[in-house]
This record gives structure tokens, sequence and C-alpha cells, in this order.
């Protein structure tokens, strides 16, 4: 078993608790290494330490953990970088939802005005992180969780030379949340998704060996009508019984039913943020009880995520570094696996993984009733990446106005001028003017 260097940016965050409890779950796999825990908040990194510590020797781990708030000491001599951070917190992305909601437009955390903004601030960071290991470990890895990871992977794999895998569980768990939804056990679907993060379809839906879609069609038929289920749940099925394809979890409706969204959006009166932000002081308390405990134990319901989070880039780390030569969604530069998207353009497909590196395989086309929404939004990916990385105020309105829940320019603008102000401390000057 693989014995590295593993530093986790992002290691004080409200994840980090359930990420280090998932790293040692599969501790077998990484016995003799040292995880670097690296976040601003010296009190939560040390809180996080102390359940991973008695986790790792509850379960006969020999794992060390270290603390830092010195992120280039903490990247130094690394072999792997996990990197899951939020540039301003929940506090800047209340505003990238909000606001744009004023100028009639879906914020959205990853897909609109919202994620666009996450992407300018989570992209001056991830400069920060490339340049410094470029210095101090220039062949480590970045195994990526931060959002927009589609954009974050995209400007790394076009301005740099570092090497950087993106994950996110979409095409994971799209599969099961369709499966439920057609009360079909999600055990015997499943699918091989395409496209882009938060943008992924179906091109493979069997259940039990026979084609998905019938049995959508047949659930989306009986509920359809339904008063006892959702508006979420019904869309769902429509959509998948009608375009023939497992849509991205939430993510469709934002395109596919967005007047309906945004109505919604529009009258709830917090944002998810805020929802979010009400629930983090339990979540410190919770993680502060299980620290006096001799074997912590994760609630999923006081906590985010329990002990299944970030789970998909540690499998990634572990078939990498324990060469395991395992297929997995990753999200990498194309390189022709789909035939639609240009080669640079990083995309969400199977990849083989192996000691040498990880491979996307070849998946054909997109799901063609898609296949337009996914082109439109590469394109937006491209500019959003170029832009945070090295653009201006002009070419940032551009990219905005690119975006498929925007196209206006002038909402663009308006939209962009009223958050640029507002999260100035996050962005550079370049951006401002």
């Amino acid at each position: 078993m693989a014995s590295i260097r593993l530093a986790y940016v992002g290691g004080g965050s409200t994840r980090a608790p359930g990420t280090v409890a998932s790293l040692l779950e599969q501790g077998e796999n990484f016995q003799g290494s040292e995880l670097v825990l690296i976040d601003l908040d010296e009190k939560r990194l040390e809180l996080v330490k102390t359940v991973g510590e008695k986790l790792a020797l509850a379960r006969g781990v020999d794992m060390k953990i270290t603390t830092t708030t010195d992120r280039r000491a903490g990247l130094t001599d690394c072999d792997a970088v996990l990197t899951s951070f939020r540039p301003g917190g929940f506090e800047m992305r209340h505003l990238d939802e909000s606001i744009p909601l004023k100028h009639g437009v879906i914020g959205q955390e990853t897909q609109g005005p919202g994620g666009f903004f996450m992407a300018l601030r989570s992209i001056q960071v991830m400069k920060e992180i490339v340049s410094d290991l470029a210095k101090v470990s220039p062949k480590a890895i970045i195994f990526n969780y931060t959002n927009p990871i589609n954009i974050v992977s995209q400007a790394v794999t076009r301005h740099t030379d570092a090497a950087i895998y993106s994950l996110c569980e979409g095409p994971i768990t799209s599969a099961r949340q369709i499966a439920l939804a057609a009360d079909i056990e999600p055990h015997k679907v499943e699918a091989t998704t395409i496209g882009l993060n938060h943008a992924s379809w179906s091109i493979r839906h069997e259940h039990d060996g026979n084609d998905l879609i019938p049995l959508l069609q047949s659930a989306y038929q009986r509920k359809r009508e339904d008063p006892s289920v959702d508006a979420h749940t019904k869309r769902l099925l429509q959509v998948a019984a009608t375009l023939e394809s497992i849509p991205p979890a939430d993510y469709f409706q934002y395109y596919l039913f967005k007047d309906e969204v945004f109505e919604e959006l529009a009258h709830k009166p917090t944002t998810r943020a805020q929802d979010i932000m009400a629930s983090v002081p339990g979540y410190w308390d919770h993680y502060h009880e299980q620290t006096q405990q001799a074997l912590p134990r994760l609630d999923p319901k006081r906590s985010r995520g329990g002990i299944f989070e970030l789970e998909l880039a540690l499998d990634l780390i572990d078939a990498v570094f324990n060469d395991t030569k395992e297929v997995l969604p990753v999200n990498l530069p194309n390189r022709g696996a789909i035939q639609d998207l240009p080669d640079d353009c990083v995309v969400e497909v199977p990849a083989y993984t192996e000691r040498r590196g990880v491979t996307p395989l070849a998946v054909g086309q997109l799901p063609k009733p898609v296949a337009g929404l996914i082109k439109m939004l590469a394109e937006y990916q491209s500019l959003a990446a170029d832009a945070a990385w090295c653009g201006t105020r002009k070419e940032a309105i551009c990219a905005l106005a690119a975006n498929p829940l925007v196209l206006s320019l002038d909402k663009a603008e308006a939209i962009y001028d009223e958050l640029a102000a507002a999260q100035s401390d996050y962005l550079p000057e370049r951006l401002l003017r």
C-alpha cells in the first residue's frame, strides 16, 4: 500500500471531519502516510486533527496527522493535494445566490452567475496553490473538489502544466436519485454519464441488465398527476422519460424549468447559503462533542455528510498511488473522449486510473437532445476559465453574458458590477477596472 504525504487545503472546513473519517475508513490503503491539514483557523484545525487521531487509533491505522496555517509549508514535499475550499465562506455564497435574483436571473452556486463568481474567487487561490507547488512539490497531483470544479480545472489545465483531476459524485448519485424517484431498487441501476460537471447525462442506463427508460416513462405516467409527489421528482422523471437520458441530479431544472425554479427561489425567504450558515454552529458543536469520545461517531444529521465526504477523491488517490486500475468518473481534459467537444475542454467522463496517470475513455457523442446545451456550457466554461485566470472586467462580463442562465449583456454587466463591488476583497484589480 502507498505511503504518501497528502496535503488537504480546506482541512478546517465544515466538511473536513467527514473527509478525514472517510479517508480513515480506507486507511489500510494508506498505512504509514501523513495527512497535513491546511486552513486559516487553528482551533478548527486542531479539532479536526483530534477527531482524526482518535479514529486512526481506534481503527489501527498508521497515519500521522499534522496541521498548519502556513500553506506553502503544508504543501512542501507532498505527493498529493486535496483541495476543497470556499473563499469568502458562505457569506459570499449568499451574495452569489441573492444578488442575481434581483436582476431576474437564477444565481446558483455552481451553474449561474453565482458559480461564475465562485470561480473568480476560487481560481485566484488555486493560482497561488499551483505557484507554491511548482516551487516546493513540482510532481504533486491536485485532486480537486473546489467548486465550480470544471471551471477551476479548465483554468489550471489550460494555463499551467500542473496535474489536476476534479471530482464530483453526481455521475454516481444521479442514477440512484432517478431510481428512488421511480420506486426502483437503486442497486439494480447502472448508468454511464458524460458531459460537463453538473451537466452530465446518461448514454447508458440499465436496470437489472435491461433498458431503464421504459420503467422511468411508466413511473412518470403514474406520478405526473399525483399531488403527493413533489415538483422536483416530477420534473426529474419528466425529463428522463422525454429526453430518454438520466439528467444531472438537481441541475437540469435550472435550464429546462428555469421560470418555475426562478419563481421558487425568488419567493423563498432564505438562500441555500443562509440555510447552511444557520446549521454551521451546530456542526461544530457536534464535532467538539465527538472529540470528547474515545471513538468519534459523526451523525449525518448533525454534520456535513457524516463519513462520506470527498469519498470519490479519496478513491481516486487510492487508485492512482496504489495502481488499482479502476474506472472512475473524473473531470479532466477531453482528449477525444467526447467527439462533440474540443480536446482541451475539461469534461466529466469515465476514466481509467493507474499509477502512470488518469486517461479518459472514449465514449462517443453527447445525447442529441442536450448536446446543444452542453456545447453552450462548454463555451461558457472556456471563457469563464480564461477570464478568471488572466482576464479583464470586459472579458469577464462577456463570459458571464455567455452563461445560458444569463444570455443578456445588460443583465450580465449589471450583475457583474454589483457582485464585483460586493466581493472586491477577493478579486484581483484587473477584474474590477
